[in-house]
């Protein structure tokens, strides 16, 4: 049977300025397998380029999810970060080797930590302490699970009263509405607990 898992940051309001910038492109940055930089280059395209499609016509994906994005705002075009996708790639990865799924890895570091470690600054408030995440969407799943597959799931996100996943991926609070940058990491290991992992980050420079 197959099993899908999400996880999602709590966050606070803030606001932020953001700076301009390109779009997806590969990121030369992070070292893989030639194996694993073709999967991870392919899942993490297609879920960029899913995600981008629902900000951009959500109600038009409604019927296709099973869920009613009718009220949700159109949000602008993420722009991809090499920084983010270079932090999210090296959770994912984390995830898979070290057999964990939670926001905050074995030796207490959360994303936002990471994120600023990678060259994505961030503001020094969202630095409290090591473990703190405010931009960050894990999932993992078992089975033939895709970037796009996965993405599809953390928008609908089932089982998640909060819905803090849609809320973070679609910019539908204060505190995402402006965030366009973007950066994803897919890793498969069979073996692990969940198999595939997919982590999506989007930020916003301080």
């Amino acid at each position: 049977m197959s099993k899908f898992f999400t996880l999602l940051l709590l966050s606070v309001p803030i606001l932020l300025i953001s700076c301009g910038g390109t779009g997806y492109h590969e990121d030369m940055s992070i070292e893989e397998s030639p194996e694993a930089k073709t999967l991870n280059e392919i899942n993490r395209k297609d879920a960029f380029d899913y995600l981008n499609a629902v900000r951009n016509k959500p109600a038009s994906f409604s019927d296709e999810l099973g869920i009613d994005l009718s009220g949700v705002v159109t949000r602008n075009q993420l722009i991809w970060s090499a920084e983010l996708a270079k932090a999210a790639y090296d959770k994912a990865k984390d995830m898979a080797e070290r057999n964990y799924f939670a926001h905050v890895d074995p030796d207490g570091y959360g994303m936002n930590y990471k994120i600023n470690a990678a060259g994505f600054d961030l503001a020094d408030y969202l630095m409290p302490s090591k473990s703190a995440n405010h931009f960050e969407s894990i999932a993992a799943g078992t089975n033939r699970n895709t970037g796009e597959i996965m993405i599809q799931q953390l928008i609908i996100d089932k089982g998640i009263p909060s819905l803090g996943h849609r809320k973070h991926l679609l910019g539908m609070t204060c505190f995402w509405a402006d965030a366009e940058y973007c950066g994803i990491g897919f890793y498969k290991k069979p073996g692990s607990t969940y198999t595939h992992y997919i982590c999506v980050m989007i930020a916003k420079h301080k």
